[in-house]
């Protein structure tokens, strides 16, 4: 399975990854943007927000283009991820300035080598499109996991399962809400064509868990 991914893909993959975790991490440590940075905030904390970013958001991330390629070679389509250099330094440019990440480090290329000259239907799209999302959903599990762990170990204390789940469940549930609204060349858009029904119990899902992530727990 790895031999289909590419050296350029490869690279492609590790600076998005790299590059989506340093915003992530902006905003765990300065909400507001680094305008707004606290200088309580120490360099050790700063590299575990780092390296938390680098597990929470890297297996939401790479998994989630993982499940497009890979649902895209299952339909006999060959697909790789390219990084769109400009929206990697917008997402850290808005981190850094306004404390907001725009994840949009690049998408995955299905490219149309079918025998038959046939482009991609509209179903095949659809459920390619929707591998994506339903990755991230499937993840939130063992990170709600791994926050009720925590919270168990010491109640409403702050300890790394607590902080890594919370994490991990809120970045997760963010990378399929935000893919699957239905619009430009979001996944949300082209399941939305394939199958309404589907496209509805999916964005309910993940948007109803992001908003529940906010209330009942605080980082």
């Amino acid at each position: 399975m790895l031999e289909r991914i590419s050296r350029r893909e490869e690279a492609d993959l590790f600076i998005a990854w790299l590059a989506i975790a340093l915003s992530f991490t902006i905003i765990f440590i300065s909400p507001g943007g680094l305008l707004n940075f606290n200088n309580r905030v120490n360099a050790v904390t700063a590299l575990i927000y780092f390296g938390i970013s680098l597990v929470t958001v890297g297996i939401g991330f790479i998994l989630h283009e993982m499940a497009h390629k890979f649902t895209a070679i299952k339909f006999g389509y060959w697909a790789e991820f390219r990084k769109d250099n400009m929206m990697l330094v917008v997402a850290v440019a808005l981190a850094s300035l306004v404390g907001f990440v725009f994840a949009a480090p690049g998408a995955t290329v299905i490219y149309n080598n079918s025998i038959d000259g046939k482009g991609i239907s509209r179903e095949e799209n659809g459920k390619i499109s929707a591998a994506g999302p339903i990755t991230n959903l499937i993840l939130c599990i063992p990170f709600a996991g791994m926050l009720l762990y925590g919270l168990s170990m010491s109640g409403s204390t702050m300890n790394l399962f607590t902080l890594v789940g919370m994490i991990g469940l809120q970045v997760n549930a963010m990378i399929a809400a935000f893919n699957m609204l239905p619009i430009s060349v979001l996944d949300g858009r082209k399941v939305f064509a394939w199958n309404k029904g589907i496209f509805v119990v999916l964005i309910i899902t993940a948007f109803g868990i992001l908003i529940a992530t906010f209330y009942p727990f605080t980082l």
